[in-house]
């Protein structure tokens, strides 16, 4: 009466040798061949033979464990440096390769299996937060601009509006023009800076016609950044500040 012997289902060779260091709880960087080479030995004897493909790569593996127990037993090898080779040496880093992998492959089964378990809502943000922007930091939007130096531009181009006037026929009487608002130099500078898209601070003041236009359009100016509309730099100490556009919303 023959004995039927069920045998588990290995994915070659390299899967059954960490299979049995695992069963054994030996460590893999000081493998017993001995002990290994005769328990491989004893699972290939009842492998199924039909499948000779299979068969052909666990019974290479059976030689290369009966070559590295003979190996064992002879004196150690040393190399040009006079260390010790271990025999094992090569079959240990492809049983560390080959786990490495194997978990890999796991780990992304896992992932796999757990992906098509998920379920995804479709975006639905009211309007109401959609529309919503953080609130300006002032002391990045300025980079290191100090509103000293800006007060000090502004200073400088109304002394120049002043020098302008001629003293002569500004006692004849005076145009009055039609009150510039600071909405309206806000229309203005945005427009300007979708066209120039960097400009310089002091250049726009000078443009400006009169003492008034210039105060209007330091206070747009202000306002601008505030909004975080409008960035303002400057890269060295005492150079002319730049403004560039951060919106065009």
């Amino acid at each position: 009466m023959s004995i039927t012997v069920r045998l588990e289902a290995f994915e070659g060779p390299l899967d059954l040798l960490l299979h049995l260091i695992e069963k054994n709880k030996v460590d893999i960087y000081d493998i017993p061949i001995a002990m290994i080479t005769d328990q491989y030995l004893e699972y290939v004897s009842h492998m199924d033979r039909e499948d000779l493909n299979v068969v052909s790569e666990f019974l290479v593996m059976a030689a290369t464990l009966i070559d590295l127990k003979c190996r064992m037993l002879l004196p150690k090898e040393v190399d040009e440096e006079g260390n010790d080779v271990d025999p094992r040496e090569e079959l240990v880093a492809q049983l560390i390769e080959y786990r490495m992998f194997k978990q890999i492959a796991a780990s992304l089964k896992d992932q796999q299996l757990y992906a098509g378990k998920a379920m995804y809502k479709a975006p639905s943000i009211p309007p109401e937060v959609a529309k919503y922007e953080p609130p300006v930091d002032l002391d990045k939007l300025l980079s290191g601009v100090t509103m000293e130096r800006m007060q000090q531009i502004f200073n400088e181009v109304l002394r120049r509006q002043e020098d302008k006037i001629d003293q002569v026929r500004s006692g004849f009487g005076k145009i009055e023009k039609e009150e510039i608002s600071v909405p309206d130099k806000i229309a203005y500078i945005r427009k300007y800076a979708r066209r120039q898209k960097k400009f310089s601070f002091r250049q726009l003041l000078l443009k400006q016609e009169s003492k008034v236009e210039v105060i209007v359009t330091f206070l747009a100016i202000l306002e601008l950044m505030k909004n975080g509309k409008i960035e303002v730099r400057q890269e060295h100490i005492f150079d002319d500040i730049l403004i560039e556009t951060r919106s065009q919303r």
